[in-house]
């Protein structure tokens, strides 16, 4: 479903994206006329992996999952992005196929830029390149950074990993403690981290045994969320 912005506080929203951030009112209007917003339901398919790509997505509601399939059939998970992320810019720039498929892990809602007015925005605002290389730029970190953790890591060093990489992703501050509320599935888990769904299993209840911290239903509550990234990150 695809719709034009008519609520009045569409603006607002499109300001807490980060790589809105640096913007005046003027230019944020113009941008939010050249935006759509298309909405997906949960498990439905966004973007496919080997497309050509002619729209680079913002995520103004609920999760996304990014992910490439092996030729067997299995499924390794990159990133799981939330409110205010964005992704699908990598073909939008050099034009060549998607490499990855995009996958809404709820009902979501996107902010939807087709590749035409994507590429003169960043030729209007350098403000909104900048922020875009640097995001590009953590992105290539963390990946450097999980890939050393699949291959230097024990089970449970690739566990701790993987929670620290969500947390940074789609964890709240609840109460004074970062929570991790709405968990992925244990499969989807287990494919970021490299290992088995009984293995993460394993390793959370050794977590809560040692007191690092709290599973309640679907959301995990660190006791300590510095203590646990400077353990595992």
């Amino acid at each position: 479903m695809e719709t034009k912005h008519d609520h009045p506080d569409e603006l607002k929203l499109l300001r807490r994206v980060p790589l809105f951030y640096d913007l005046d009112g003027k230019d944020l209007e113009r941008i939010a006329r050249l935006m759509v917003v298309k909405r997906y339901n949960k498990d439905e398919m966004i973007i496919f992996e080997d497309d050509l790509g002619r729209n680079m997505f913002v995520i103004k509601k609920g999760r996304v999952k990014i992910s490439g399939i092996s030729s067997e059939g299995d499924e390794a998970i990159f990133s799981i992005f939330s409110e205010g992320d964005f992704f699908g810019e990598l073909s939008i720039i050099d034009g060549l196929p998607r490499s990855a498929t995009a996958t809404a892990i709820d009902d979501v809602e996107l902010w939807v830029l087709n590749r035409g007015d994507f590429l003169s925005l960043l030729e209007a605002f350098p403000q909104v390149s900048i922020t875009l290389l640097k995001e590009l730029a953590e992105r290539l970190r963390r990946s450097d950074s999980q890939i050393k953790s699949l291959t230097l890591k024990d089970a449970r060093g690739r566990v701790g990993s993987t929670l620290v990489r969500l947390a940074e992703d789609i964890g709240l501050v609840r109460g004074g403690k970062v929570v991790l509320e709405g968990m992925p599935l244990q499969r989807d888990m287990a494919s970021i981290a490299g290992t088995s769904r009984e293995t993460i299993s394993r390793v959370i209840k050794r977590f809560e045994d040692e007191g690092l911290m709290i599973k309640v239903e679907n959301s995990i509550v660190f006791n300590n969320y510095d203590d646990f990234k400077r353990m595992f990150a």
